[in-house]
């Protein structure tokens, strides 16, 4: 298992619109559980390809529930050529974080729930109906596929406070 290098806004390849995977194969399992390393390693609760420089439609997620000696509970999950096929009205909000613009969060209204078709690690296909944290998760890294970030579903002036924020922390950080 590798740790892969996670970009960060404002890097053009964030925007590269990602393509079809052909099929499910050992290099790409591998991507795929290097993929979920980094994001456990960052630590995060998804993560798509492009994240890592890869423009392929390939993302993971594992929620990471509390167990009960305070160690998270990892169930992860793949998700290969990912497409949501129903979207309900309702809309859940949430404050969204991202580990390509790191520390900074923003409330997203977003579908509550989602019916979504993907493959897995396997290549075994699925399609069920999501909700909460999931359907949130799960549309944020597809967004990734497309090359929207979640502050792009914030008004000009909160993206640009974020965007400001985020440069000040960097410049701070870099300090001696």
């Amino acid at each position: 298992m590798t740790l892969l290098n996670i970009i960060e806004t404002p890097d053009p390849r964030l925007r590269v619109i990602s393509e079809p995977v052909e099929g499910v194969d050992d290099a790409l399992r591998t991507l795929m559980t290097d993929m979920l390393e980094t994001m456990y390693d960052a630590p995060g609760i998804g993560l798509a390809a492009i994240q890592v420089g890869v423009a392929k439609r390939v993302l993971v997620i594992d929620l990471q529930r509390d167990g009960e000696d305070e160690k998270p509970v990892r169930e992860p999950m793949y998700f290969v050529n990912p497409e949501i096929v129903w979207e309900s009205d309702e809309l859940a909000s949430y404050s969204e974080g991202c580990l390509s613009v790191p520390e900074m969060y923003g409330d997203v209204d977003r579908p509550a729930r989602v019916r979504a078709k993907w493959l897995d690690y396997d290549g075994k296909p699925h399609e069920e109906e999501i909700d909460g944290l999931l359907a949130t998760c799960l549309q944020h890294e597809m967004d990734h596929l497309e090359g929207v970030l979640f502050i792009d579903h914030l008004s000009k002036l909160k993206r640009d406070m974020l965007l400001k924020k985020l440069a000040k922390l960097r410049k701070t950080n870099r300090a001696p």
